[in-house]
This record gives C-alpha cells, structure tokens and sequence, in this order.
C-alpha cells in the first residue's frame, strides 16, 4: 500500500517560474466520491492515462493506488466522469532539496495557482520558498475534487 503525505499552499507570486524545471497538462477527472473513498482518472500531456484510488486518511495523508491504463481506456473513463473535470498545467519546482509541484489551473479555475509538496512523514521538516502562502492543506474548497465539481 502506498502512503500519500502532502501539505498543499495557495501560490502568491509567479518567483517559482525562474526554477521550474519542465511541465505538463493534466486532465482529470472524478469517477466517484463519497465514504472517504476518490476515484480519478489522469491524461498526462494526452500521451498516458493513470487510475487513482484514494482512500481513509486524514487531509494530510491518505492512502493511495495509482495504476497506468491504456490511453484509449483512460479517455473513455473521463468520458464517465461527466462534468468533474479540472484542467491544469503541472510544473516541477526544486525547491530546499525537494520537489515542489506548481499546479497552474485552466478552465473554471483559471487564475488558481496551487503548490504541493510530498513528504516522507506527516511531521517532516518543510522549508517554505518565499512564493507560497496560505497552507491549505486541509482546506476542503481546494481539494482537487471540490475544484473539478465533484
């Protein structure tokens, strides 16, 4: 079983442009939601497809199985999940020894820029850049579920 530990941040400056280290679209959709349990279909730079199930936990850290599917079947799965859709632009960030993520959203979210971090355990040490603000990890309006209209 795989363990997710992350602390999510509002982004309040653009400072995190001049590292960003590569990118990618996600689209991504919600198949199911409810009883702690998420289910989420991802096309990457619409060239793969991975299922993610997310499960129990606490905002901070949840179990979490993710599973590369075929790109046709992956489409078919967003098909499915009808308008619990969220589109956004993914940048890698280095960032005090680790990899930030810099979530840019597109669509019904545009302007929303969000920052997570995953850590190795839920009391980890975290050096904050200076381009994030408000921790809002859990902060249920900005779960990714909530963004896509889940």
């Amino acid at each position: 079983m795989a363990k997710e530990i992350e602390r999510k941040f509002l982004v309040h400056s653009d400072a995190w442009r001049a590292a960003a280290s590569g990118s990618e679209g996600i689209v991504q959709g919600y198949l199911t939601r409810g009883g702690g349990v998420t289910v989420r279909i991802r096309i990457f730079d619409d060239a793969r497809a991975v299922l993610t199930i997310k499960a129990g936990g606490t905002a901070l850290s949840r179990d979490e199985y993710e599973y590369e599917v075929p790109l046709a079947d992956g489409r078919e799965l967003l098909a499915h999940a009808g308008g619990q859709v969220l589109e956004k632009r993914r940048y890698g960030v280095p960032y005090g020894g680790r990899d930030w993520e810099v979530d840019v959203f597109e669509g019904r979210n545009a302007g929303l820029v969000l920052a997570e971090i995953e850590m190795e355990s839920e009391d980890a040490k975290v050096d904050l850049p200076d381009w994030v603000g408000e921790d809002v990890t859990g902060d249920p309006r900005y779960y990714n579920s909530s963004l896509a209209g889940a």
